[in-house]
């Protein structure tokens, strides 16, 4: 059973899909058109995003979305930090139901970068390995939910 909101494929009998949780509606399927990206070619389809030089001074850290709904947007890692979730007052909104409202925090001390997961349900990975609270680096990968960020730092 295919979700008409955004295509993703769920089990016979499902009542919402488990990818943006619209509900499902049972039809006669022939009759049903689903507009959807198979998940082999999303992972293929990366926006491409350019860092300059400037964007880096001051050993400013720098977010940069590659895959989700916003990809190629670039966020800036202040002193303050940047909370990233799926409540909409977060300094990063990721819309998706696989990011919890309050998922992890960015946040630049005197050694560098640092990333804490905050109770996340789906947990946060850098570079593939799932982490509670770790130092960033600059060309780190991080994957919240189905978004995947890269993190750039100029120190």
């Amino acid at each position: 059973m295919y979700c008409t909101n955004c295509g993703h494929r769920n089990p016979e009998g499902s009542n919402f899909c488990a990818s943006c949780g619209s509900p499902l509606v049972e039809g006669s399927g022939s009759d049903t058109t689903v507009n959807f990206l198979p998940a082999e070619l999303e992972s293929d389809l990366e926006e491409e995003v350019h860092v300059s030089p400037d964007d880096l001074e001051g050993g400013r850290g720098v977010i940069i979305v590659k895959r989700g709904p916003n990809a190629g947007s670039k966020f800036f890692v202040d002193e303050e930090g940047v909370a990233l979730g799926r409540h909409p007052e977060s300094d990063i909104f990721l819309d998706d139901i696989t990011v919890s409202r309050r998922h992890v925090e960015i946040r630049r001390e005197s050694e560098g970068f640092w990333l804490k997961d905050v109770g996340s349900l789906n947990g946060t990975y850098i570079n593939r390995e799932r982490v509670e609270d770790a130092q960033l680096r600059s060309g780190d990968e991080i994957q919240v939910g189905k978004f995947k960020l890269i993190f750039l730092s100029g120190s």
